[in-house]
């Protein structure tokens, strides 16, 4: 796969940059696509095309903005307040159909510039509950692109199994821990590097980063999925 292109999936924020760096280790040529769906904070999208063109990669920004119309949420609109799902339900910030927009239009952009694989940061992990970040939904998906375009595609995961602690591990063993921490946006209110903190986003990557220090420290154990097992596809 040294020989190989991809696409990733790349939205500026922590575990979307992690896998820039793991493609970029993995891959011959790499382009990103951001898709522009109305989110919250226009930021995003400047973020991303910031990393892109710092780390000398062809970026694509696609326009999404019906998302919004179809399926409004928290993250499409301001007068939704953030908040945790309720009773086992999805959090306010779950947009309906979101990743399977994504990846079927980075499947076609990944046709059409020759790609044969896509590399997105959904983990089944630290998911927020999300369906659409589930492992089945992507390896079902992987399959209906092949059969929509006639082509073998490959969808990869390298965070699926890992927890935010884990994520940060995997930037640390790629050289890239100081760059993501400053450089992407996770945060719900559109605030670089450490973020807002009170935000559910903030804190589950804030939680994570304390995890890893602590077991850089002797303090936690690891758990789960070895972050070297996915340094390579």
């Amino acid at each position: 796969m040294k020989q190989e292109k991809a696409v990733v999936v790349f939205s500026g924020g922590q575990d979307s940059t992690t896998c820039l760096f793991w493609a970029l280790k993995n891959f011959a040529e790499v382009e990103t696509v951001t898709f522009d769906y109305g989110q919250r904070h226009a930021l995003e999208v400047e973020c991303a095309t910031d990393i892109a063109a710092e780390l000398g990669v062809k970026h694509h920004v696609l326009d999404l903005s019906l998302i919004g119309q179809l399926a409004p949420s928290a993250l499409t609109d301001k007068g939704i307040e953030v908040a945790d799902g309720e009773d086992g339900g999805l959090p306010s910030t779950f947009v309906p159909g979101r990743n399977l927009l994504f990846f079927s239009f980075a499947g076609i952009l990944a046709n059409q510039i020759g790609a044969k694989h896509i590399v997105t940061g959904v983990s089944e992990t630290d998911f927020s509950g999300y369906p659409d970040c589930r492992d089945a939904f992507v390896k079902s998906l992987n399959v209906t692109l092949n059969l929509a375009m006639d082509g073998p595609f490959v969808i990869h995961t390298p965070l699926m199994w890992l927890d935010k602690s884990q994520v940060w591990e995997l930037s640390d063993r790629l050289g890239k821990l100081n760059y993501i921490r400053t450089k992407t946006l996770t945060c719900y209110n559109g605030i670089k590097a450490d973020g807002c903190g009170e935000c559910p986003a903030c804190r589950l990557r804030r939680k994570g980063l304390e995890t890893y220090v602590g077991k850089q420290s002797g303090n936690a154990r690891p758990a789960g999925r070895p972050a070297e097992e996915v340094l390579q596809p």
